[in-house]
């Protein structure tokens, strides 16, 4: 999965929290100065070449919607940061927090207990 700049993960989340818009509904998002629409409209567009779009046709003018769901986008961007950053060890990863004290002893345990009811539901 391709990765997304600040400003169209940004657009992203008016799709996964508001469902299918046209451009020019997105325009009201924002506060004053609010972007220009031809400036929007490139983004959009840049998404749904990317996958993470695609649109319905009213006349002259598109609705778009995601294709790619939030869930499923966090669960790559993770994929890619571990294996970014980590060296493909999500073992790495969560070393890394543990020793950063980003994650606690009793989140650990939870973790640990979550992994374990997991593995026994296969």
């Amino acid at each position: 999965m391709k990765g997304l700049t600040a400003k169209e993960e940004e657009i992203m989340g008016f799709f996964w929290e508001k469902g299918p818009l046209f451009v020019k509904e997105m325009l009201t998002f924002y506060d004053e100065p609010r972007p220009h629409f031809n400036t929007l409209s490139t983004i959009v567009r840049g998404l749904e070449e990317k996958g993470f779009l695609s649109h319905h046709t009213f006349g002259n003018t598109y609705q778009y919607y995601a294709v790619v769901s939030e869930e499923d986008f966090s669960k790559g961007t993770l994929k890619n940061v571990i294996s970014k950053y980590f060296n493909n060890s999500y073992l790495n990863a969560v070393s890394s927090l543990v020793k950063e004290e980003d994650i606690s002893l009793d989140e650990l345990k939870k973790l640990i207990q979550e992994v374990e009811a997991a593995a026994t539901k296969k």
